[in-house]
Parts: C-alpha cells; structure tokens; sequence
C-alpha cells in the first residue's frame, strides 16, 4: 500500500465517474478554453507508451522541502510540490478546477509538466544527480534504485551532493522523471 506517483492512460483519462478522469479532462478543458488556449487531448503517442510510469512515494521529504525552500521561490515551490495532477502542457500558471480525485479532496490543482521539469532539472544540477546511472521508464524502477542498493553503489563511485541526503535526492529523481515521461508519451500524471 502507500502512495504512488503513476502515469494515466488515454482509456482512464476520458472515461467519466469515479473509475476514470473524464470529468477532470472535461474541466480541464474548459479552463483552458476561458483562457483562450486549445484543449488537452491525449495524443496517438500517449497511447503508445511501453508500460506506464509507476513509483513509490515513500521516503521522507523534509530535506528535499528543504532544499526546496533554499533554491527556489514560494511560487516556483508551489508549481513543483502542490499539484496533484500534471499535464505535458506549458502552463503559466497552475489550474485549480473544481474536480476531486483520491488524493485531491474536492479540488485537483493542474501543473504543467514543462513548468515541473525545468525546476527538477535546476534541482539536479545542484545535487549533481547523477542522471545517467538513475533508472527511468520501467516501473518501479527509481524507488528501488533508490531502496535497493543502486544509489548507495553509485555513490561509493561517484559522489556528491546528491549521496549526502539520498531522500532529497530520490524526490529530485522522482519529479524530474514524471517530468520527462509526461513529456514524452503526452500522457497526465496523478497520484494514487
């Protein structure tokens, strides 16, 4: 059990009712349609993505808050921590709507992933994150990365930053990598 941070498949992102996302997608959409920007709809390539995003949201953030709270300001903090559903759009500012999910009580706060992995990027230059050795795409992967014994042999050959507050550095791993997967398979991220 917990919580994990996971990918939406295009079914679930248009399927109405407590079993999908369709009547965020539909907020979502009108939102953007007041702001005079054209409407999200999952690509063929979202469709197309091998597996799909999953990891664990388990070790604790304070140092990773932290750090946070020393290298950016409250509203760049805000876009990179108090969403609780991101989408691969570039957005000037995140979306409240008045649509719940399991984890967003009776509102969902829409950040846009662009906005998220340019601040995780920043975040990694800082903890010099060795982002070539951290897994990416298969599911479960960075958390046991992370867990298992990956990062402590990756620290012992290149440290760092980064090997100092290994928690602070899994959740810079972990925004920077639904970042990027949101990106690159057009596909909404969530919390589970």
């Amino acid at each position: 059990m917990g919580v994990y941070l996971v990918s939406v498949t295009a079914q679930d992102w248009s399927q109405p009712g407590e079993d999908g996302y369709g009547d965020l997608a539909a907020a979502l959409n009108t939102e953007l349609e007041r702001r005079r920007l054209p409407p999200y709809e999952l690509p063929r390539a979202a469709r197309e993505a091998p597996g799909w995003f999953e990891e664990k949201v388990s070790p604790p953030m304070g140092g990773f808050v932290t750090l946070c709270r020393t290298l950016l300001t409250e509203a760049e903090l805000s876009v990179l921590l108090d969403w609780s559903v991101l989408v691969p759009l570039a957005l000037e500012k995140t979306i409240v709507l008045p649509v719940g999910t399991a984890y967003s009580g009776e509102e969902t706060t829409v950040a846009g992933a662009p906005q998220v992995l340019a601040l995780a990027e920043r975040l990694a230059d800082v903890l010099e994150l060795p982002v070539d050795a951290i897994p990416a795409g298969e599911n479960l992967a960075l958390t046991l990365w992370f867990l298992e014994g990956g990062a402590e042999r990756t620290a012992r050959a290149r440290p760092g930053p980064w090997a100092e507050d290994r928690n602070a550095a899994f959740y810079a791993a972990l925004y920077l990598r639904a970042a990027q997967y949101s990106m690159r398979y057009s596909c909404p991220m969530t919390y589970s």
